[in-house]
């Protein structure tokens, strides 16, 4: 007899959600050593988990502190001023769009933007140590191909295994198109959005097709908690700021590079549209990096030039930002003559310890591996790969920049033979969907 279920929701529970409440704190500059002392005297552990639940759920008493002290926290994170982002981007100067860009780079944008999600899948959690120690166990450093199980020593693999459900359908032996994934599930409904409702979508249409098209199951951390509030009631243009500890995770930038190939060769409408998606969710850096993204894409819509498409992307970036100091930090460090692994090891130490699905760190590993390939895709990809943290999220956004400056017709066959043209996804009428399909239907949208 199997021993019986027992249904654990992960990114919810008030003990699961106080340490990244604290994280969230400490990011902001608010003060709340008197809660972590409270959480810590109790027995609780103040570090926020790598993962989305602990491995033993807490007492009832431990449940009801953790819920309190959350709120005693965000009622502090409320007060907080921020930067009102909107009027920041629309004081920006106007870039009228460039001229409508061929179907082949619609088709690189898309087919780019699945072959580095898809290179990171296998290794999303392992992070860096475990990365480079699987690849020298079987004499692949540095990555230049997707990953594969064979000549990895097996006890390298019980260190660093597998993402649980990757490594069933993203290493070379066992891909069969593309798997479904987050970073392409949240694309394909900018897309539906943007074909039901038009250039002038807002929050609430977004909010709309999430509810309709996207598995409660299927979404993590931010969108998690936003999925909850709105079925709580709540107004879309709140739901993302409230109860929500991960509003500056990379949950918002992952959504919004077809915002970018909607607007050849212009950023700031493309940030525009990406904020209003990114809003639902995401506040601060996440905004940030939610924009910068789709500012990067529009330039690479309509140039061969790195140092374009990354001056695009610092364009939306307050001056003053978390994102924009780490990603300063590590375009210069790109361009310079550094050993890389040594560039990756500064920025590490610049980030201090932030989690390894927060917007900062992951857009400045992008930016690091923009500047120092020039755009090249496949050491692009690879590299920011090998820098670990969210890998197949980042991944993906640098190799949909670099897929559309590329063309889909000369990504090497390495990488896009395995795709097959195809994505498998539970987002409706969108299984088993073509690529060479998705860019047709992106280029109408212009």
């Amino acid at each position: 007899m199997s021993s019986p279920f027992k249904l654990r929701v992960t990114w919810a529970q008030p003990e699961d959600l106080v340490g990244h409440f604290f994280g969230q704190a400490k990011y902001e500059g608010v003060d709340v050593a008197a809660e972590i002392s409270e959480w810590e005297a109790a027995g609780g552990v103040s570090q926020a988990s790598v993962v989305g639940a602990s491995a033993v759920p807490a007492s009832a008493q431990m449940r009801e502190l953790a819920g309190a002290i959350c709120a005693r926290v965000e009622a502090k994170l409320q007060a907080n001023p921020e930067l009102d982002y909107e009027k920041f981007l629309n004081d920006l100067p106007d870039t009228p769009s460039a001229q409508k860009p061929d179907l082949n780079t619609f088709h690189g944008a898309w087919l780019g933007r699945a072959a580095g999600c898809l290179l990171g899948k296998p290794v999303e959690k392992v992070q860096r140590v475990g990365i480079r120690a699987i690849l020298e166990s079987s004499g692949r450093w540095p990555l230049k191909q997707y990953f594969t199980a064979q000549g990895v020593p097996a006890e390298v693999l019980v260190r660093h295994p597998w993402n649980t459900q990757s490594g069933k359908t993203c290493l070379q032996e066992n891909i069969d198109g593309m798997a479904e994934d987050d970073d392409l599930n949240y694309p394909l409904i900018a897309l539906l959005t943007v074909e039901k409702f038009g250039r002038d979508f807002n929050t609430d249409h977004i909010a709309d097709q999430w509810l309709k098209n996207l598995p409660a199951g299927k979404v993590f951390t931010a969108e998690r908690i936003v999925y909850r509030n709105l079925l709580d009631g709540l107004d879309p243009m709140v739901v993302g700021g409230l109860n929500n500890p991960f509003k500056e995770w990379i949950g918002a930038l992952i959504r919004t590079d077809l915002y970018g190939w909607i607007n050849p060769g212009n950023p700031k409408a493309a940030a525009q549209m990406a904020v209003r998606d990114a809003w639902l969710s995401h506040r601060r850096n996440g905004l940030y990096g939610a924009a910068m993204s789709a500012a990067m894409n529009a330039m690479a819509m309509v140039t061969k030039d790195i140092d374009q498409v990354l001056d695009a992307g610092f364009s939306v970036l307050p001056p003053e930002s978390a994102i924009y100091k780490a990603c300063a930090l590590t375009r210069e460090l790109g361009n310079s003559d550094l050993d890389y692994e040594l560039t990756v090891d500064k920025l590490y130490e610049h980030v201090d310890g932030m989690h390894w699905v927060h917007t900062v760190n992951n857009a400045a590993l992008g930016v690091l591996a923009l500047a120092r390939s020039k755009g090249e895709f496949s050491t692009a990809i690879t590299h920011t790969v090998m820098g670990g943290w969210d890998t197949d999220s980042i991944g993906a956004t640098v190799g949909s920049i670099c897929g559309a400056m590329l063309g889909g017709a000369a990504i090497p066959a390495q990488w896009a033979d395995p795709i097959d043209n195809r994505l498998t996804s539970s987002i409706p009428d969108c299984d088993q969907i073509k690529f060479t399909d998705l860019a047709v239907r992106t280029h109408a949208l212009v």
